[in-house]
């Protein structure tokens, strides 16, 4: 390993050259029982972003996503991972293209495609839906596998015209699904996850709790953060969810764990993170996956907000390995960590600055500063003395509050009132309208019809009498 430091020393100043997420700490998992929970082309995709991004498992995440690229048939994936590893461990076995499998498999895959176009092409004359829905629902998934998501996105689209069942309805669309979301095009994922949605379906407690885990990894994309936790809350554990879970190529029962219960922290109060996750009986037996989310949304809940984050710094390091979470954990800290400062300053007109200090010191920034930046973006109402050094917050005037309301409620009233004596005068007047049929104007002049209307005194049943 020593022979490999400069290695991995160019190779991380690479990555924050280019702006990359580098994790010098040792993160909670073991590797191997990590990955074993996923199946499908997410396990090179999540080795590949921890060989990239992670300082201690750099080369053991690189050399087993270059063997998971072999397993396979996506080149190119293999020559992403070789060019990786080639620069952080030159020493290491896989380190060295191998050229011969490269030229095997893309000859492999040529061919592939020819046969796979020609039976296509084969079913197209026989003009049989099903098989043509078979060909090219095999295309799409040869394509996927060797990396062409744009080809494999048109011939799962073609399946459409041919299909027959609402079982085929569902297929077509997790295929598109699953295609948008390698691609990360999160509207595209919505897009086709409305159209199966709602949809009955064989096995619909599995389709059900896929459709819930990619909405609300869309969403976590799209940084809708509330909307994202509301539907990881709405899954429901199966009694063996190793078992029953049909989302293993996107997401373990863990991450949704950690998904669900981190955002709701980060965007619910008090109240609700104890109606909707603590007391939540459906959620809770995934939320026990990951036993230290619940721990800190219990500190949370009961006013212990500097253990609260302490566990969770813990865990930072695992957060910003996931794939969906990475771009999206240092927002999601700050706002669980602006929500703690203001709890912990709610019940005081006064604080001091040092038992903040205490509280929530942190060595990345000054508290001072981000006090101030929380002060000017409006999520603390507080102002800072200097001189005494203490953070005076600033109540909302009760009876300002109140007056504005009588007022707006007084206005209501009398809009309503208005309206009220309106409709009595109408009806009083005997202006009201009973059963009125779409009035046609007569084939005369303009005038003709206005004095027909008003010789009858406004009655447009009376006008169509003699206009009749």
């Amino acid at each position: 390993m020593a022979t490999d430091a400069p290695g991995l020393v160019a190779f991380f100043n690479d990555m924050n050259l280019q702006g990359g997420v580098v994790v010098q700490e040792t993160p909670k998992f073991d590797l191997d029982l990590y990955i074993q929970s996923y199946t499908g082309r997410t396990r090179f995709e999540r080795l590949l972003t921890i060989g990239r991004c992670c300082v201690p498992l750099c080369v053991e995440a690189l050399k087993a996503a270059v063997a998971e690229a072999k397993s396979g048939n996506d080149v190119g994936r293999y020559k992403e991972a070789y060019e990786c590893i080639k620069i952080a461990a030159p020493s290491e076995p896989e380190a060295v293209l191998d050229q011969a499998w490269v030229d095997r498999v893309t000859r492999e895959n040529r061919a592939q495609t020819h046969r796979l176009e020609l039976q296509l092409k084969g079913y197209k004359n026989n003009l049989i839906k099903e098989s043509i829905r078979m060909g090219n629902e095999d295309l799409g998934r040869h394509f996927e596998s060797i990396g062409d998501l744009a080809s494999a996105s048109e011939a799962y689209s073609r399946m459409r015209p041919d299909v027959s069942t609402s079982k085929h309805i569902v297929d077509v669309g997790k295929h598109l699904v699953d295609i948008a979301l390698q691609r990360r095009d999160w509207a595209m994922v919505l897009g086709n996850l409305a159209k199966i949605t709602g949809i009955p379906s064989e096995d619909d407690k599995a389709l059900q709790q896929y459709s819930k885990v990619v909405h609300g990894i869309a969403l976590i994309g799209l940084e809708k953060f509330r909307e994202a936790a509301t539907m990881f809350l709405r899954i429901d554990a199966a009694k063996d969810m190793k078992e029953t879970t049909d989302y293993s190529h996107i997401a373990s029962p863990n991450d949704v764990a950690v998904y669900g219960g981190l955002l709701a922290l980060a965007t619910m109060d008090r109240k609700d993170l104890q109606v909707h996750v603590l007391d939540n009986q459906s959620f809770r037996p995934i939320l026990e996956l990951e036993s230290h989310i619940r721990k800190a949304i219990s500190l949370f809940v009961n006013g212990r907000y500097s253990a609260c984050l302490t566990t969770l710094e813990a865990y930072r390091p695992d957060y910003m390995l996931d794939i969906y979470l990475q771009r999206h954990v240092r927002t999601i800290y700050s706002q669980i960590r602006s929500k703690c400062i203001v709890e912990y300053c709610r019940p005081f007109s006064r604080v001091t600055i040092n038992s903040l200090k205490e509280a929530f010191s942190s060595p990345d920034q000054s508290l001072i500063k981000e006090l101030i930046d929380m002060i000017h973006s409006g999520v603390l109402k507080a102002r800072i003395d200097n001189i005494d050094e203490v953070l005076v917050t600033v109540n909302s005037n009760p009876r300002k509050a109140m007056q504005a309301m009588t007022i707006e409620r007084t206005r209501l009233y009398e809009r309503e009132a208005m309206e009220r004596i309106r409709r009595m005068s109408l009806v009083a007047a005997d202006m009201e309208v009973k059963n009125a049929k779409k009035f046609t104007a007569p084939s005369g002049s303009h005038e003709e019809a206005t004095d027909m209307w008003f010789d009858n005194g406004g009655d447009p049943m009376a006008t169509v009498e003699s206009q009749a």
